[in-house]
């Protein structure tokens, strides 16, 4: 039992908090903001991957230091169609942003091991009674009720294998869609991080967010195999079923969360139809750390100004979001990313930065669709 105060309170140290954190202490350094994490280290057990050109060149600064491995370039695959393309690719792993945050903010902005039991604008109560006396709170812990948002799921399985022998990858296997085509739109995802090691993901654009680890770990050893891969050792393992958001009602969702600031999931800034939440996250950790007004009500407010306004602009992916989920079989769906995958290289950066063009937009649509066009008419009505 007890009481603390800071200036900012950011609940939650995955990576939409960290950052936050990061920004505020490197363009305000005199404020006194505490990163309150329920788990033992921050950042979970996850690797987060951005294209150079997701990042606006001002905010390169802040992401740097946390890059664990970049490529110049990346390889797709699919049953008609493989390419590669260049564009410079970065990776972040979990132990890294740990590391860094670790190092650049002092070991009071820290604390771990810290379930919050309640929140307002301008206090936190922890589990176990201490009260956390705040300027600013900023809630960063992971969706709110996704009961209000019309979602698909993104769902997958990761592992870090260690190999016999080298792997022979020389680049990043983005979207290798060749694989049996299983639960929805599935293809497998590779990182060489080392001659030897490969991070593989089996991922799947499904109707459900129902993930049988023990089925999908065999088709990662599967996929090996195939490879020629021998595996020595499997030694990180991590998993995940994010919202692929189709539509739903913004405001219920962020009242859910209740009245205080909020950030990443919690606030819907990811992109609709990729879940990639990187690069909404640096921009919006670099919006708090603009503001004049830090205080409680003024961070809700503006947080909720900036989530709804970036809630509007992604309409357009939402509706691809429908397309790709109501417009044709599950079996099918790879078609629609097929196609995609031709289109020029300049456009696929612009899309999964969530900056596509009015003329990115109509190029996607054009042409011979690639589902039966009734069926993608239906979608596109689809409220």
């Amino acid at each position: 039992m007890g009481s603390k105060s800071c200036d900012i309170a950011i609940l939650g140290g995955g990576l939409s908090g960290c950052l936050i954190a990061l920004a505020l202490h490197q363009q305000r350094p005199a404020l006194d903001v505490r990163i309150y994490e329920s788990g033992n280290t921050l950042g979970g057990n996850h690797i987060w991957s951005f294209f150079d050109s997701d990042i606006a060149p001002g905010h390169r600064a802040l992401i740097e230091p946390l890059i664990s491995m970049s490529w110049q370039d990346y390889d797709v695959h699919f049953p008609a169609h493989s390419r590669q393309l260049h564009a410079v690719y970065n990776s972040i792993t979990s132990q890294q942003l740990d590391k860094v945050v670790r190092n650049e903010l002092p070991p009071e902005a820290i604390v771990t091991n810290a379930t919050v039991k309640s929140a307002e604008t301008d206090n936190v109560m922890l589990e176990g009674g201490e009260r956390i006396k705040a300027g600013g709170v900023i809630d960063t812990r992971g969706a709110g009720d996704l009961a209000a948002l019309e979602c698909g799921w993104q769902k997958f399985m990761g592992q870090m294998l260690h190999l016999s022998a080298p792997h022979g990858l020389k680049r990043p296997i983005v979207m290798d869609a060749t694989v049996d085509q299983i639960d929805g739109y599935r293809f497998v995802y590779c990182l060489p991080f080392g001659p030897n090691a490969v991070f593989v993901e089996d991922t799947y654009y499904s109707d459900t967010p129902d993930l049988d680890t023990q089925a999908i770990s065999k088709r990662i050893s599967s996929y090996a195999g195939h490879k020629g891969w021998d595996i020595r050792q499997t030694y990180r393992t991590e998993t995940g079923v994010l919202p692929v958001v189709t539509g739903g009602d913004f405001e219920l969702y962020w009242q859910s969360g209740g009245n205080i600031a909020k950030a990443g999931a919690r606030a819907a800034l990811f992109h609709p139809l990729t879940s990639y939440s990187l690069p909404d996250a640096v921009r919006f950790a670099h919006f708090v750390a603009e503001q004049d007004d830090l205080s409680g009500v003024s961070l809700s407010t503006a947080s909720h100004a900036y989530a709804a306004r970036s809630w509007r602009k992604a309409a357009y992916y939402r509706m691809l979001t429908r397309m790709l989920f109501h417009a044709s079989d599950p079996h099918d769906r790879y078609i629609i990313l097929q196609r995609f995958y031709t289109l020029p290289e300049k456009l696929i950066r612009r899309f999964y930065a969530g900056s596509s063009s009015l003329y990115d937009k109509f190029r996607v649509l054009a042409g011979k669709p690639p589902v039966p066009v009734s069926r993608a008419v239906t979608a596109l009505l689809k409220k």
